[in-house]
């Protein structure tokens, strides 16, 4: 099937499946005689994965690593879950400076009067020197 139809079925946009390809986190496509890639149901099943990794946050490093040990029929189930449980710990590191993020801006917001009077105390954060 052609790019096309792979971004279709995959969910993965053509650009980002030829991207992918580029940076070898899948192998190329075969090609037609007419120069045109061809996917296998295999690919798109492949792309599917790295599809929804990457919906959960996995970076692309992270999901090259999933993909090796789900290809690897041997693979020790350790091996994914200690990389599941490293990305559970990173998303709570993210989690706590996003949470810390928005309770700056709440504060900020309430002090700031939101007229037409210049003084800002948003802007006079962002300006201040650290």
């Amino acid at each position: 099937m052609n790019i096309g139809n792979a971004a279709e079925k995959s969910g993965v946009p053509a650009k980002t499946i030829r991207y992918y390809e580029s940076i070898e986190l899948i192998p190329p496509a075969d090609r037609l005689e007419n120069g045109y890639r061809d996917y296998s149901i295999q690919d798109i099943q492949t792309l599917q994965f790295i599809h929804r990794a990457r919906k959960l946050g996995f970076s692309i490093k992270d999901v090259g690593n999933l993909l090796t040990l789900w290809q690897d029929k041997n693979r020790a189930s350790a091996e994914v879950k200690s990389l599941a449980q490293n990305h559970i710990k990173q998303l709570d590191e993210r989690i706590n400076e996003l949470t810390a993020i928005r309770s700056t801006l709440v504060h900020l917001t309430e002090k700031c009067h939101g007229d037409d009077r210049p003084d800002c105390p948003i802007l006079k954060k962002l300006g201040a020197e650290s």
